[in-house]
């Protein structure tokens, strides 16, 4: 079969289970012959072969050595381009004394190149505004590698050394021995952050999952044995055997004529000499079984149970290349749609079968293997159950098929979601897509245009009928090739194998009952109160918005743009929240608040609202937070009357149901029954504890009692409370907006909600957290690993925007500091770094940490160079090198920020909340380049003072 490539799915996008434990099993588990639909061959249509034409605003070509390129110009965001070297090369290609090294060498690549000696690289790049880690990054997995710059085009330097350091990773490491050697306390400390309950399951799944294939013995990460102790040429094997041109793509997308972009590949890769007598790169296969393959792994210190079924493909795919393969794979997505929906129904009975489910065809760790794969997460003794519904699930598809009301639903979705990308396409940020060059490197699948896209998309989905998706089950479903894994934490009587096959067998041989579908009602609303009027316009030129009052109190902002076709974005809040209940009150609904929207709203459940929904790309969602009760959605100017139908239901008749309230509760339990036994979950709820255990609202980490205990009535008759006086919120919309039609719902929809003049505010508690310096070790866990976490927070004086800057670039210039000093000298640490703001409500105050994870026996070493690091800063400041890449980075990251829809809804109703001035909003720049290394210096000083609270986790044996 071919390879499964849909593109574009967003939102929509199927959850391809990722596959999961296994152990070998000789036993087959031949299924009773049950009837089944007819088998239906594909329509024969005109033109099904003709190939997918490539998009023909991507330049694609191949030098003579070899190397593959795609270019493309792109103007959003503007003045940059994301440049990308991907490499067909990935741990699976490992010797057996190179394990891990394929990662390792994406290291050694930020560790000295030709043009650059060690650290200079992320030092240049940090200096010109690319944050290492957050924009400068790599990944290695089992088949590749891929290189991650973007870099700024609007200066020919900058743009010339972003192709210097992409020729570099391609072939000008300089694989040092010292540089090798500095990098191992690094990498070890990467696979150290990887070392749990994951891991040690892993290790007993993946032999299965990946059965009799390389693959379940080259995990990226490898040996720690073999990353201590590997000589040099051992990497330089690895990296002279695969990084050559013949086996490397470099795609460059953004704000840049093509024919420029072109040329500089040309003049930097053009000149990479050919390979003589090169390596045969091999496919690797995963082998076939005639049996179902087991496998069950449990861990102490898991937390979560899964349900992973993978029914593999006999035969190799193929990639996606002609219309005939482009319409095969809507039909594999319209299945895959339209069963997850019903898994999703299973999830709000009042005990669920699992906590969530999905099923879906797709693509492997192989690259030439698909496989239809069902997973679950369940309550740790409740997997055999989640297996069981799975099962029958696709059982009642293979039976019955499904209903033409549901595939008519899929459609929708699918041409919705279609449509709304197509009126984006020239709003697309080249990040969102650049990879799909990349892949199509790696998979060989022809990139079209988003035109193209779309219009094949809405011819061939009318021809897709029932019976056609209907028999894709025959195709997913077989009893060899399959694999069931089981994960989750230690139970007292484990599932067994046994176990297992005996529901395979079970369910194969009944007869479970067609599905139900429901007709839902045409309309949300079915009786609407008189409209109310706008009573006072009032505009802001600078910032470019317009606000209306109501005649309920209510307002309503809105800030047109043109960032989006075919987005609108919406925040509301109001003050109050839960700071104006009791204590009591506040701990009784806790738990309770985030199940109130699960019974849906105007008597529809929520089963039903997903159905009336379909092809609606719309979200809202209300909520009860500390300070107020808020707002939050989003929608297509089309559904834009949709948005606002739902936020006047949840004012106004939100359903309560006493089943759907247990379906949440059930759900809830299952997951956190035993989150505790994760170190890390442990570690914050006793430093939470300790910080916030005297507070008379302090609640502590949910538990089963604690939810069994929640009271969902009375977190309804406060919601009910909090909802009751929409005068007192105020709107904010960006995005695409018509203002009629804002004008229009606003006062349809919101003007007609009760206005009580309330006018509340909320209410600071007399509770403030201890202060004076506190240590405390947490012991928990077995692996060899800790985690270390600094903390100052206290009520401060006062606010003020010029110093919360300063402090969030202290966070910035330490972090610099962090991972220069613990990592780059010390090898002591992979990840780590600091942040800092100080907020205003509900009484000003400071927030400021630092964390990383370590060694155990580094730990105390690691405490002491971060705190020398925080006193150079006191006592000198940050260097002009560290203030610079500070600087730049903020405002290359403002640069991009501020065309976007979501920075300005927040900078609206931040401002608001903060009762600040918006149009401080349009001084950013000017403040950003105002901060000094004193302003850093004296932040510094002022509030990292002695008094800080110093956490560290440790295993159990430490």
């Amino acid at each position: 079969m071919k390879k499964v490539w849909l593109p574009y799915l967003g939102a929509l996008a199927l959850i391809i289970a990722a596959c999961g434990p296994k152990v070998t099993n000789n036993n087959s588990t031949t299924s009773p012959v049950a009837p089944t639909p007819p088998v239906i061959e594909a329509p024969m249509m005109a033109g099904m072969n003709q190939e997918i034409p490539s998009d023909p605003s991507v330049r694609m070509g191949k030098l003579s050595n070899g190397l593959t390129y795609y270019v493309k110009n792109n103007g959003k965001p503007e003045d940059k381009v994301e440049l990308r070297l991907a490499v067909n090369a990935g741990s699976v290609l490992e010797d057996e004394d190179q394990q891990g090294l394929a990662h390792f060498m994406e290291h050694m690549n930020f560790n000295g190149t030709t043009n650059f000696n060690k650290n200079e690289l992320v030092d240049y790049l940090q200096g010109i505004g690319v944050k290492f880690g957050a924009d400068l990054n790599a990944y290695t997995s089992f088949d590749e590698t891929v290189y991650i710059l973007p870099i700024p085009s609007d200066d020919p330097e900058k743009l010339e050394q972003g192709f210097t350091i992409l020729e570099d990773w391609a072939h000008g490491a300089n694989l040092e021995t010292d540089a090798i050697n500095d990098e191992r306390g690094v990498v070890l400390e990467e696979s150290r952050t990887g070392k749990g309950a994951s891991d040690r399951m892993n290790k007993i799944t993946i032999p299965v999952q990946f059965y009799n294939s390389k693959y379940a013995e080259r995990l990226p990460i490898g040996k720690d044995d073999i990353l201590d102790n590997f000589k040099p040429e051992v990497l330089k094997r690895f990296y002279n055997d695969w990084y050559r041109p013949d086996l490397m793509a470099v795609v460059a997308v953004g704000d840049l004529d093509v024919a420029v972009m072109e040329q500089k590949i040309k003049d930097h890769f053009g000149p990479i000499p050919t390979p003589i007598n090169p390596r045969k790169r091999p496919v690797i296969e995963l082998p076939n079984h005639d049996d179902t393959k087991v496998a069950i792994a449990q861990d102490k210190e898991a937390t979560f149970a899964s349900v992973n079924i993978s029914y593999k493909d006999k035969s190799a795919s193929s990639p996606t290349l002609t219309v005939g393969d482009y319409r095969d794979d809507l039909v594999n997505g319209l299945f895959s749609f339209m069963i997850n929906n019903r898994l999703q129904e299973l999830t709000q009975e009042a005990n669920p079968p699992f906590i969530f489910g999905s099923s879906s065809y797709g693509g492997t760790v192989a690259r030439n293997k698909n496989a239809y794969s069902s997973f679950a997460g369940s309550a740790p003794d409740g997997q055999l159950a989640a297996l069981k519904a799975l099962l029958e699930e696709n059982q009642r598809v293979k039976l019955y098929g499904f209903g033409q009301a549901e595939l008519d639903r899929a459609k929708q979705a699918y041409g919705s979601f279609f449509e709304s990308y197509y009126k984006d396409r020239d709003k697309l940020e080249s990040g969102r897509i650049v990879g799909q060059y990349v892949q199509s490197y790696f998979s060989g699948a022809t990139v079209p245009s988003i035109e193209w896209n779309y219009n094949k998309t809405m011819e061939l989905l009318p021809g897709i009928d029932v019976d056609e998706v209907n028999a894709k089950i025959n195709d997913y479903i077989h009893d060899d090739n399959r694999t069931i894994v089981f994960t989750g934490p230690t139970t007292d009587t484990p599932p067994t194998e046994t176990q297992v096959l005996k529901v395979v067998n079970e369910v194969a041989a009944s007869k479970v009952d067609p599905y139900e579908d429901t007709e839902v009602r045409e309309n949300l609303i079915e009786s609407l109160p008189a409209a109310g009027s706008i009573t006072k316009t009032t505009t802001n030129d600078p910032v470019g918005t317009t606000t209306y009052t109501l005649s309920n109190g209510a307002t309503v902002t809105v800030k047109p743009t043109d960032f989006k076709n075919d987005e609108i974005l919406m925040s509301a809040f109001s003050y109050g929240g839960t700071s104006l209940y009791s204590d009591e009150e506040a701990k009784k609904t806790n738990l309770a608040n985030g199940g109130l929207t699960q019974a849906g709203v105007a008597g529809m459940t929520q089963t039903d609202m997903s159905k009336f929904m379909t092809g609606k790309l719309v979200d809202v969602s209300p909520s009860v937070g500390y300070l107020t009760e808020t707002f939050r959605g989003s929608a297509t100017p089309k559904d834009l009357e949709t948005m606002f139908q739902l936020i006047h239901l949840y004012f106004t008749d939100l359903n309560k149901d006493d089943e759907a309230f247990a379906s949440f509760i059930s759900k809830q339990k299952s997951f956190i029954g035993r989150m505790m036994s994760d170190p890390n979950t442990y570690f914050s709820n006793e430093i939470n504890k300790i910080r916030y255990g005297s507070s008379p609202r302090y609640t502590g980490f949910p538990t089963v009692e604690k939810y069994n205990e929640a009271d969902y009535d009375l977190a309804y008759k406060l919601y009910k409370e909090r909802f009751a006086d929409a005068g007192d919120f105020n709107f904010y919309l960006v995005g695409n907006i018509d203002k009629a039609q804002i004008e229009e719902f606003s006062k349809k929809y919101i003007g007609s909600l009760p206005g009580l003049n309330s006018n509340e505010s909320f209410k600071t508690t007399d509770w403030r957290e201890e202060q004076g310096t506190r240590k405390k070790v947490v012991k928990k866990g077995t692996d060899d690993k800790s985690s270390v976490r600094i903390t100052w927070a206290y009520e401060i004086p006062s606010y003020s925007d010029k110093e919360n800057l300063a402090v969030d670039a202290l966070g910035e210039a330490l972090t610099i500091k962090i991972i220069e000093t613990l990592r780059e000298k010390e090898g002591g640490i992979y990840s780590g770094g600091a942040r800092g703001s100080l907020r205003k409500n509900p009484y000003p105050a400071l927030s400021f940490g630092i964390s990383f994870p370590c060694g155990p026996d580094n730990v105390e070493k690691l405490v002491d160079a971060t705190m020398n690091e925080i006193d150079y800063i006191k006592a000198n400041g940050p260097s002009k090198k560290d203030l610079n890449k500070v600087k730049e980075g903020y405002l290359l990251d403002y640069k991009e920020r501020v065309k976007t829809n979501r920075y300005w809804l927040s900078a609206l109703v931040d401002a608001d909340e903060e009762k600040e001035e918006i149009n401080k909003v349009l001084e950013y720049e000017n403040a950003v380049n105002a901060l000094t290394a004193k302003d850093i210096q004296n932040a510094a000083n002022k509030y990292l003072t002695k008094d800080y609270f110093l956490a560290i986790l440790k295993p159990e044996d430490k």
